[in-house]
């Protein structure tokens, strides 16, 4: 078991336990408190978005580089961002924002695959939109009008796609390994990494759950085990980044929160559905374990491959997604409750107290371990305190079909070079329309996220 030192712990409850007065002021004892603040940084977060003005793009930030300082993925990882703040602060004002954005995005073949950003489409760029129609999905977010892609379809789409064979090493050691780019002729096309495997299993993991679909549980459990036997998760569970082909040998052994964070949350979701098989307690235990060891060293949120150096655009938003998942880790796998939670309060605490910036004084910075606002702001800083924020508010664990969720399926959703074949379904009267995937498709397992920003 992770343990802090007596001096990380006395720091982090003083600042847990007292109001804190900042330019962002909140109690974390208060409830009210937390969703006031994080209305107060959803707000400013938006001043990064123009996609409802005149002349820009709906659903996207500003880019990408060198036209601004996005990629198309994060504004995807924006609004999944900001339907957790609604679900648990139940404030809707982006709700129609945030679903004209979304379908904007959605692409012909309804499958987040707009055809303006396939020189840059990555694997883990079209499932990071898929992850945030799983939050509107688990939810109860408003479902689209009938003629328009239902969230839980278009999380489908992406599976299947990334299912098949096309998007696959077809033979070695990497065999079945997702590539990161989709394209060949994208840089990064031989690199099988983390984040793409990664989100494929934390998405099958939660399309499992949702749907009591076992297939989908299957292809994400064999995904895990690929990871572990090419070492991007090692003995002792810290988990790297990606190799290349031909052998994935190369083992880029950067280690990034979200990248533990999407498998630990993953791990999360299988350990709820498969009603708490012991193979995934340990994989939970072993991954909560080195989360808290390596990316909170002093009990607040650290980024040890970049921080406090030069990180990107794309890692100044890795810290949300570590609260966030790490939360809803807490509540699908009770037993890591009182573990995680004093954590996020004592890092949340942290990060507040630098929320001093801009011009109305409270936007927030990227280092939250020197307690100072480090001049540099950005829609990443600030999904990163709401996604804090967010994560001290979760209670109930997220819907299935079968227990107050809406969203209707298609399991042969996507474009048809990539559908899978449907077979019987599981359950009959499934509202979500999952059928259980063909395994012949399937010929491996995967790894997870690189990044975009290496090219």
């Amino acid at each position: 078991m992770v343990r802090l030192s007596s001096r990380s712990v006395l720091i982090g409850l003083c600042l847990a336990t007292q109001q804190i007065h900042a330019a962002l002021t909140v109690d974390l004892d208060s409830p009210e408190s937390i969703k006031q603040a994080a209305s107060q940084v959803a707000e400013d977060l938006l001043t990064f978005y123009r996609g409802d003005e005149p002349g820009w793009v709906p659903g996207i930030l500003p880019g990408p580089p060198p036209d601004g300082d996005y990629y198309w993925w994060q504004g995807g990882a924006m609004w999944g961002t900001l339907l957790d703040y609604r679900h648990h602060s139940g404030d809707k004002t982006y709700d129609d924002t945030t679903t004209t954005a979304m379908l904007f995005q959605v692409g012909d073949d309804r499958d987040f695959m707009p055809g303006n950003w396939s020189a840059s489409m990555g694997n883990d760029d079209q499932a990071f939109w898929a992850l945030s129609a799983l939050v509107a999905t688990e939810t109860g977010f408003t479902d689209p009008p009938a003629e328009e892609p239902q969230w839980l379809s278009l999380a489908q789409a992406v599976f299947n796609e990334q299912t098949h064979e096309d998007r696959r090493v077809p033979s070695g050691n990497c065999k079945w390994g997702l590539r990161w780019q989709v394209y060949p002729t994208n840089n990064g096309y031989d690199y099988i990494n983390t984040i793409a495997n990664g989100c494929y299993f934390n998405i099958g993991a939660r399309l499992a759950r949702y749907t009591d679909n076992a297939t989908y549980g299957e292809l994400a459990g064999r995904t895990f085990d690929l990871m572990e036997r090419l070492g991007y998760v090692d003995k002792d569970w810290n988990v790297y980044d990606g190799a290349h082909l031909p052998d994935c040998t190369d083992i880029n052994k950067a280690q990034f929160s979200y990248n533990a964070a999407m498998l630990l949350q993953g791990a999360a979701f299988m350990y709820n559905f498969t009603d708490g098989e012991e193979v995934w307690r340990n994989r939970i235990q072993g991954l909560l374990d080195r989360t808290l060891e390596v990316f909170f060293p002093g009990g607040i949120a650290f980024e040890p491959s970049c921080e406090p150096g030069n990180c990107n655009a794309d890692m100044r938003s890795f810290k949300g997604f570590l609260h966030r998942w790490m939360a809803s880790t807490a509540i699908l796998a009770p037993f890591t409750y009182d573990t995680i939670m004093p954590v996020l309060k004592t890092s949340v605490a942290g990060a507040v107290v630098q929320c001093t910036g801009g011009d109305n004084g409270r936007f927030c910075g990227f280092h939250w371990t020197t307690g100072v606002f480090d001049g540099k702001v950005g829609a990443g800083q600030q999904m990163n305190v709401l996604g804090g924020l967010t994560s001290l508010l979760a209670a109930n664990p997220p819907l299935t079909n079968s227990s107050g969720g809406t969203s209707v399926g298609n399991v042969n959703a996507g474009s048809g070079e990539t559908k899978l074949t449907q077979l019987p379904d599981i359950t009959t009267g499934d509202k979500a329309g999952a059928g259980v995937l063909t395994a012949a498709i399937i010929a491996g397992t995967l790894g997870a996220f690189a990044w975009m920003s290496f090219d």
